[in-house]
């Protein structure tokens, strides 16, 4: 097929990114010429991709960016299959945007150690209550793909020079075409469940959430085919629910073994886990966003000193309440307030009893829960074996 590049600029921005080992041979071979001298060109029907659609994303409706940018299932698949025929691993990062060093260092480890790299960018409305805030969620897609542009390594397996390949960022509709609400008794259509592991920790404040996370996982693993994909420790328990789902539905994009698990990015300053939702903090609320991480150091500290899972519990909390009162003292306008602290087992989620937290050999997950003001955060530290999951 023929086609003529009447903003040959534009093509240059729009595969540039992707010359060096990031885009199958078979499309390299046909763009051998200067993409600035010419006015058409030959593009093999086996690569499928409709560019028209593509830099029309790319010069209305999105930020221009050097990384190919995909709306719509059947542009990416068609970017997929070309990879598949070159034998190109791809490596995949689902976010939900907001992108911050968290998420950069999942895309890091991906390039490492795939031949391609997709990022997708989608809030999902389906893992949202409809008191929660999705109205609000930071959306900041401009920036996202500025980020996602500085990326560079070299990997260390293959001496290659890497960047993302792709960017994955569909509409409501294009992922939940019979429509979705957030009002899970109204809604219609197919949506997946992990039975018995979806109403502790995290699940107990949030009892729809993982039906949603896992529905759009699903989804996103359908239609980016991953070779291997990146989770975050920070959200430790969907992260292990997601590898059961991969197990229970005998997925191979990816395995099981494939779904990685990455230890939690930090601020280095304070050790304040990254999250997308920090940016809803106050300048006082920031001041005491590490209440959370301070009190699970102090119960993982109890447990290591051996003391029962009831005084491990009591270590943490006794640390909130003492950052309630010293704010308080210190004239902080900010409210805190604990939402739980728990330690459960790694691999059915239920709550450790007293009686065996001793006894279990098992990895324990020391998990919490904590408003600043409005702004709930989470965290985790894993006691135990940490290479059982992390990875």
């Amino acid at each position: 097929m023929l086609l003529s590049v009447t903003k040959p600029q534009r093509l240059l921005i729009n595969f540039r990114s992707s010359w060096n080992n990031n885009i199958p041979s078979l499309f390299k071979f046909t763009l051998r010429a200067p993409i600035t001298t010419f006015n058409t060109f030959k593009i093999p029907r086996a690569f499928g991709l409709n560019l028209t659609r593509t830099m029309a994303s790319n010069s209305t409706e999105l930020p221009s960016s050097t990384i190919p940018i995909f709306t719509t299932v059947a542009d990416y698949r068609a970017w997929r299959r070309a990879a598949f025929k070159a034998g190109k691993t791809v490596g995949f990062v689902p976010t939900m945007g907001a992108l911050h060093e968290g998420h950069i260092s999942l895309v890091r480890e991906s390039l490492e150690n795939n031949d391609l790299t997709v990022v997708s960018i989608f809030v999902n409305p389906a893992q949202f209550a409809p008191h929660e805030d999705l109205a609000t969620y930071p959306r900041t897609l401009p920036k996202d793909l500025q980020l996602l542009e500085e990326q560079k390594i070299t990997s260390k397996s293959c001496g290659e020079t890497r960047t993302p390949s792709a960017v994955f960022v569909p509409t409501v509709s294009e992922m939940y075409p019979s429509g979705i609400v957030q009002n899970v008794a109204e809604q219609k259509g197919t949506f997946i469940e992990v039975q018995g592991y979806g109403h502790q920790m995290e699940g107990k404040s949030r009892p729809t959430f993982f039906r949603g996370v896992a529905t759009v996982v699903t989804k996103l693993f359908n239609v980016i085919e991953p070779t291997q994909a990146y989770f975050g420790q920070k959200d430790i328990q969907q992260a292990l629910l997601l590898k059961r789902m991969c197990r229970d539905l005998l997925l191979s994009h990816p395995e099981p073994s494939n779904l990685h698990i990455i230890p939690t990015a930090r601020d280095p300053t304070d050790s304040l886990a990254l999250s997308s939702r920090n940016a809803y903090l106050s300048t006082d609320g920031r001041k005491v966003a590490t209440t959370l991480w301070q009190a699970l150091k102090a119960a993982e500290t109890a447990w290591t000193e051996g003391r029962t899972k009831r005084e491990c519990i009591n270590a943490a909390t006794k640390v909130v309440e003492e950052k309630i009162a010293q704010a308080s003292k210190d004239g902080l306008e900010v409210v805190m307030k604990l939402d739980y602290v728990e330690m459960n087992d790694a691999q059915t989620f239920e709550v450790l009893e007293e009686e065996k937290a001793r006894r279990d050999t098992g990895l324990v997950i020391l998990s919490g829960a904590l408003y600043v003001d409005k702004t709930r955060l989470i965290d985790n530290i894993l006691l135990g074996d940490i290479h059982q999951v992390l990875g």
